[in-house]
Formats: C-alpha cells, sequence, structure tokens
C-alpha cells in the first residue's frame, strides 16, 4: 500500500530510562520529558512511513511543532498516534501526532517528514 494521506499507527510506551527527566533534580519524582515524548511521536511517524515505502527509500525529520500539555509519571502506560494527513510530491510527509496516557492527552501536534534514498544518504554520510 503506498504512502496516502489518512494512514494511521499507535505504539505503546512506557515512560522510563531516556524518556524520563527531574529537570535538573528540581521536581520530586521523574516524569515524561518534552524531547522523550518528542522522540516517541517521531519513531511512530517514521515507523508509518517505513512500512509503506520501497526498501531503498528512508524518511528524516524536518519540522517539530509539538504542545506539550500534560505530565505523566515514570513507569505509565502511554499511547503515541500519527496520521499521515499530507503527501506532497512524494516527498513530503506531513503527520498529526499525539500522546495519551489513559484517554488524557500529553502531547499534541504535527510533525514532518522527507522521503530519501536511503543508498545515496549513506554515501553522502561516509563523505
Amino acid at each position: 500500500m503506498p504512502l496516502e494521506p489518512g494512514l494511521t499507527r499507535d505504539d505503546e510506551f512506557t515512560v522510563e530510562g531516556r524518556l524520563i527527566t527531574d529537570v535538573g533534580g528540581t521536581l520530586r519524582a521523574p516524569v515524561l520529558s518534552t524531547p522523550g515524548m518528542i522522540s516517541m511521536m517521531e519513531r511512530n511517524c517514521s515507523i508509518l512511513a517505513r512500512d509503506h515505502l520501497p526498501e531503498d527509500k528512508g524518511t528524516v525529520g524536518f519540522e517539530v511543532c509539538i504542545k506539550h500539555v500534560a505530565g505523566a509519571p515514570e513507569g505509565a502506560s502511554c499511547t503515541v498516534h500519527a496520521k499521515l494527513t499530507d503527501v506532497i510530491e512524494d516527498r513530503k510527509l506531513r503527520f498529526e501526532v499525539e500522546v495519551k496516557q489513559d484517554g488524557r492527552t500529553l502531547g499534541v501536534g504535527t510533525h514532518e517528514r522527507r522521503v530519501i534514498d536511503l543508498a545515496a544518504h549513506a554515501a553522502q554520510m561516509e563523505r
């Protein structure tokens, strides 16, 4: 199935490890960090795109516009949702993204990725 607007993907994750912060010791208990939340959003979009691209293509992220509106404690189980909303010139992908915990929205926004040729990208990185 090719990349078309309307495709969605959900994934579950636990708030732990590299996803948490105590904001330099200023919080009494660790919580889901904003960079950790965005990482899970980007990962989910990347997997959604990869599942619908030829093997020689991949994606790289180039824009994130996210609001982190609520906290989640260490150990919480969360769901990340991505919906492909736009495919422009078969290269630019725009997603709506959201993270929830027990039905409560933690973060919401958009993420954009660009389709790349993996062989050309690897050659460029070797330079």
